[in-house]
């Protein structure tokens, strides 16, 4: 994953400038800040169908080839993208739809399908919740829950937008503990922004802090 001076404008307002990054397979970097420091706005340059309206600059690569210029269909694949809020990201009534719907999306076989879907369960630990309404899971076991539905389309590229700031300190530990399990198990490359700086520094390969949009 690249950038290549990225520059992002929301009309007379600088939220990110001139913001490089190279991150190589299997790396974790966490992207800190204080609020409104421009993580949230950066990291949403990275899956296009997130991305806000503004005027960029500057260049965003996947592998070898621009972001801008890799199908969405693919881009759902290759990229995981984890919200803030638990609710959000959240489409189906059961959990077991809810694992499978990314892959359901993507036309994938039904054999396919569910062999990934039980995989993915046993290896999150989740395969007692499988029939469990959504509504009825906690705050971090739906962020659990958001992480295994992401992961089970086995993306290339993790990225995290402070998928902790809603959790409680016990289920917020859990789900990184979660996160370094998966990197050093599925070798996923992983960014994320993070505001819980004693679990998120040790966590990463490298630490990136942003000031007003400005690497700093």
């Amino acid at each position: 994953l690249e950038l290549d001076h990225v520059t992002i404008a929301y009309g007379e307002t600088q939220a990110v400038e001139d913001f490089s990054l190279h991150m190589e397979p299997g790396e974790i970097v966490s992207l800190v800040g204080e609020s409104g420091s421009g993580k949230s706005t950066l990291l949403r340059q990275l899956k296009t169908c997130l991305t806000p309206h503004g005027t960029v600059s500057g260049a965003v690569r996947l592998g070898d080839a621009l972001l801008k210029g890799i199908p969405f269909a693919e881009q759902a694949r290759r990229i995981g993208f984890v919200l803030q809020h638990p609710d959000d990201p959240i489409v189906t009534d059961k959990v077991f739809h809810e694992l499978a719907f990314g892959l359901e999306s993507l036309g994938c076989d039904e054999k396919t399908m569910r062999l990934c879907v039980a995989e993915m369960a046993s290896y999150f630990g989740i395969a007692d919740w499988f029939d469990r309404d959504v509504a009825a899971l906690s705050g971090g076991q739906k962020q659990i829950l958001n992480l295994a539905s992401v992961v089970v389309m086995r993306p290339d590229v993790l990225i995290l937008d402070e998928p902790t700031s809603q959790l409680d300190p016990i289920a917020a530990s859990t789900f990184l503990h979660t996160l370094r399990k998966l990197n050093e198990e599925l070798g996923l490359t992983i960014l994320l922004s993070e505001q819980r700086l004693e679990e998120a520094v040790p966590l990463a390969d490298y630490l990136i802090v942003l000031e007003q949009g400005r690497l700093l």
